[in-house]
């Protein structure tokens, strides 16, 4: 071989090892959790990880398993669409912080061909998952529907198998606005529900309603528009029935936010909100060297969740059907961050 050709094929491979060595040298975070903000999630990171000094990752496993994870230590950032409870905050390794990344809503979606438009109250969907109401031409439901040509078909309710900030959020509006779901149901990422089909992540509960006629269940909403299934108008405490949209899913923010922004926003009393909307969360440690090995991935860490915050990222929540943080909250979340350690002393 000639020493030309050598020393083209040891320079082009001392190229190839710098840019390997370079790519592995960038700081790993890591998270799991929450799927109701995947599709969000999944289009932030890809630009981040394209532009910033870090490669994020996320798993996609449920609220419940990335909560285990952070309480675990397996990840760096844990998301939830439902915040620890004070229990659930003594449980964990130290404290944890929680960082609002965007606002979405639990829709009602349905598989029902040729109804367009279906109105539903609270107690109509309580008495579904009870087994109460079991056809679509149920009277209850014909009531708040008149100009709908319901089906004598059965209802096949879906719900999550899985630990799922989607079923804690959907739970607690109903523990709000129904008695008998709060006694009989209450609020939880895991329900004992006695009738329909299970299935695991808002992309298995869709699936099943848009493979099953008949079938209805709770689900994030882009994963609704993403498979193009219809949605129910919910009636809210003022007794306006709501679609979800970027406009009604904000109105429900309206407010005071709470300091620690652990707080939901169902049911919200605000004119034209839809009533199942709620925030979702990244969740850390507050003392960053319980998940991070060092000062500098700890720093990846807050410098990755800044930009979340970011007025580019936030835009980026409309392309994928959710809305942007309101200023308070952007404002609250910002403001918690900063109060982030690595051994006991502040990050910057």
């Amino acid at each position: 071989m000639k020493i030309k050709s050598i020393l083209t094929i040891v320079s082009t491979t001392l190229a190839l090892s710098a840019l390997l060595g370079c790519s592995e040298s960038k700081q790993k975070v890591t998270a799991a959790g929450a799927t109701f903000p995947l599709p969000f999630y999944n289009l932030a990171i890809k630009n981040y990880n394209e532009i910033g000094s870090a490669q994020v990752t996320y798993g996609g496993i449920g609220s419940g398993g990335g909560i285990r994870s952070l309480r675990d230590k397996v990840v760096n950032i844990a998301g939830s669409d439902a915040y620890l409870s004070d229990k659930e905050m003594s449980e964990m390794t130290d404290e944890v912080l929680h960082i609002p990344t965007c606002m979405g809503a639990i829709v009602i979606a349905y598989n029902l061909d040729g109804v367009e438009g279906l109105k539903l109250t609270s107690d109509v969907i309580a008495d579904i998952y009870m087994g109460k109401i079991t056809k679509w031409n149920d009277n209850k439901i014909a009531a708040i529907n008149p100009e709908a040509i319901l089906p004598d078909l059965d209802i096949t309710p879906a719900y999550r198998s899985d630990g799922s900030g989607t079923t804690f959020v959907f739970s607690d509006y109903m523990t709000k606005v129904n008695p008998t779901w709060a006694s009989q149901l209450g609020t939880g990422k895991a329900l004992k529900f006695t009738t329909g089909i299970a299935a695991k992540g808002n992309p298995g509960v869709a699936g099943v309603i848009k493979q099953t006629p008949g079938a209805i269940g709770y689900i994030g909403s882009e994963y609704a528009f993403a498979l193009k299934i219809n949605t129910a108008a919910i009636q809210n405490p003022n007794g306006e029935f709501i679609k979800a949209n970027g406009n009604t899913i904000s109105a429900a923010a309206t407010g005071d936010i709470v300091a620690d922004t652990r707080m939901m926003i169902t049911a919200s009393n605000a004119k034209g909100a839809y009533p199942i909307s709620c925030f979702t969360w990244m969740l850390i440690y507050k003392n960053q060297n319980v998940t991070s090995q060092t000062k500098e991935s700890a720093l990846e860490t807050i410098k990755f969740l800044k930009w979340m915050m970011s007025t580019s990222t936030q835009e980026m929540t409309t392309t994928v059907h959710y809305s942007p943080l309101p200023k308070k909250a952007l404002e609250t979340a910002n403001k918690i961050l900063s109060t982030a350690t690595f051994n006991g002393k502040p990050i910057n």
